[in-house]
C-alpha cells in the first residue's frame, strides 16, 4: 500500500508541477524530473502493446495475493509487497489514464542522466526484485524457514 500510495501521490506532484515541459536538475549531469507519458514497458519497450501491459500487471497482482495467502516470512511479505504496489500503480495507470482504459499511458518522470525515465513504482519494482531473488537463492521459503542446503556430492574414499 504504501508504494502504491508513494507512487500516485508522486506522479500527481510530476503532472502538475512539471506539466509544461519544466525540467528540475536533481544531480546535475545524473538527475533531473522530467515528465513523460509511457505507452509501453521498461525503456519504452512495446509501445503498441499497452493493453499488454495492463493483463501482465493484473495477472502479476492477482499472482501475488494468492501467494501472500502462504507468507509467514516478513522478508517476503516486504518483498512481495513491493512488487504488488508497483504493478497494481502501474494497472491503475494503464486503466486510468489517457488515452484510454487498458491503454492508458504509465507517468515516468525521475530521469536518470539521460538513460531512462522512470517512477517510483519502477524503483519498488527493481529493488523488491532483487529481493526477492536473494531471498530464493538463499533458501528461504515463504514460511521464512530456510530451505535445506544440497547435500554434498558424494566423495571417493581411496580403499
Amino acid at each position: 500500500m504504501a508504494v502504491l500510495l508513494a507512487d500516485q501521490a508522486t506522479k500527481i506532484w510530476a503532472v502538475s508541477a512539471l506539466s509544461d515541459g519544466e525540467r528540475v536538475t536533481v544531480v546535475p549531469g545524473f538527475l533531473q524530473f522530467r515528465l513523460l507519458y509511457n505507452p509501453g514497458a521498461a525503456l519504452s519497450i512495446g509501445t503498441e502493446a499497452t493493453w499488454v501491459f495492463a493483463v501482465a500487471a493484473a495477472v502479476a497482482a492477482a499472482g501475488i495475493l494468492y501467494t501472500a495467502r502462504r507468507l509467514r516470512s516478513p522478508a517476503w511479505t516486504w518483498g512481495l509487497g513491493g512488487l504488488l504496489g508497483g504493478a497494481v500503480s502501474h494497472l491503475l495507470d494503464r486503466l486510468a489514464r489517457d488515452p484510454g482504459f487498458g491503454r492508458g499511458h504509465v507517468v515516468d518522470f525521475i530521469d536518470y542522466g539521460g538513460l531512462f525515465v522512470g517512477n517510483v513504482a519502477d524503483i519498488a519494482l527493481t529493488t523488491s526484485c532483487a529481493f526477492v531473488m536473494f531471498l530464493s537463492l538463499r533458501g528461504i521459503a515463504l514460511t521464512g524457514e530456510r530451505r535445506d542446503e544440497p547435500s554434498a556430492p558424494p566423495t571417493l574414499e581411496p580403499r
